[in-house]
């Protein structure tokens, strides 16, 4: 049965936090969680990177007033270890943050990179039945002229971790269309535990790391790691990509825009309204200006001109399209 997510207390949402740019796109979603959903019952965990041998500097997020205002925004900080990835794969954060989170616990994962812009509560999550963001490209794999297809390509890998491959197609798309074969961005993903999702997760991406197919050996796993591996694990747990309805996550209940200039771009109406909305009062407009990309994008006003060079209703098909305008214009931040 689907669960209303902001009806339950135990609903966990976690962010992946660390100094620097994240820390800042943190404190933009957890400030637009509150706004579009004041009565949320739930728990925004702040999942930490500790230091350790497979960072070279120290990947906490200092005391001090951006810290304080992610905590006074409701978010409770959990710290966890990089047994696998750390510095040279920092994709692989969001998986080694399971094993921090609280055991048996419903959950949404989010990239920090994200808006919350309508109710969680209209959201109608099974958690027994996980998937995740389908707002995405065939970034991966990409096909070499006398390579594998997609159809031998990801038969491998199911093949791998003795799952049925047939049984995960999508067969409204033909032979050797990517949509047939599920592929997600994992920008969200969710589950009934965290622990339990995210063991698999390392065991997969790892095993996918340190001894992949030989269908593979063409392919390039940075950044594509984590989603090569999360179809797998989507699968293994019972969930698809039918699991949630089209359109509301990275839709009309939240939206992974990545950057502010693509934000400002591409996005409708009512993502930016909520972007300027939630960053207008001074106790978060004196904190966010100390990182320049939303200085200038948003409290200066390069937003809303990256936003004129574009028609909403006819923008470029392909996102580099859009990239290379913005540049073009010398508009570009990240």
């Amino acid at each position: 049965m689907a669960t209303k997510s902001t009806k339950n207390p135990t609903l966990n949402v976690v962010i992946v936090v660390q100094d620097g740019r994240l820390a800042y796109e943190a404190a933009l979603f957890a400030a637009s969680l509150r706004h579009s959903n004041p009565n949320f019952a739930g728990r925004l965990l702040l999942a930490e990177p500790l230091p350790g041998p497979l960072w070279p500097r120290d990947p906490r997020l200092p005391e001090g007033e951006l810290r304080d205002l992610l905590i006074d925004l409701g978010g409770e900080f959990i710290q966890f270890e990089s047994k696998a990835f750390g510095a040279s794969y920092p994709y692989g954060n969001k998986i080694e943050a399971m094993a921090a989170m609280p055991k048996g616990e419903n959950f949404v994962f989010f990239d920090t990179d994200t808006l919350i812009i309508g109710d969680l509560g209209d959201v109608p999550f099974d958690f027994d039945r996980p998937s995740a963001s389908l707002r995405r490209e065939n970034t991966w794999p990409q096909l070499e002229l006398y390579g594998p297809g997609y159809a031998q390509t990801w038969k491998s890998l199911y093949d791998k971790f003795d799952l049925d491959f047939d049984s995960a197609l999508d067969l409204h798309y033909p032979d050797e269309y990517w949509r047939r074969y599920p592929y997600y961005n994992a920008g969200f993903f969710f589950y009934k535990c965290p622990q339990q999702f995210g063991a698999r997760f390392l065991h997969y991406a790892k095993d996918i790391r340190d001894d992949a197919p030989p269908e593979l050996i063409c392919q390039t796993l940075d950044p594509w790691l984590d989603q090569v591996a999360l179809p797998l694990v989507i699968h293994s747990f019972g969930g698809g990509t039918n699991a949630l309805p089209t359109g509301l996550l990275d839709g009309n209940i939240s939206c992974h825009y990545r950057m502010l200039p693509l934000l400002y771009a591409r996005e409708n109406d009512h993502v930016v309204d909520t972007l300027e909305e939630v960053t207008a009062p001074n106790k978060i407009k004196k904190v966010l200006k100390g990182s320049n990309v939303i200085k200038r994008m948003i409290y200066q006003g390069r937003g809303r001109k990256v936003r004129d060079l574009f028609d909403q209703d006819n923008l470029p098909r392909k996102e580099q399209a859009i990239r290379n305008r913005i540049k073009k214009a010398g508009f570009w931040m990240r």
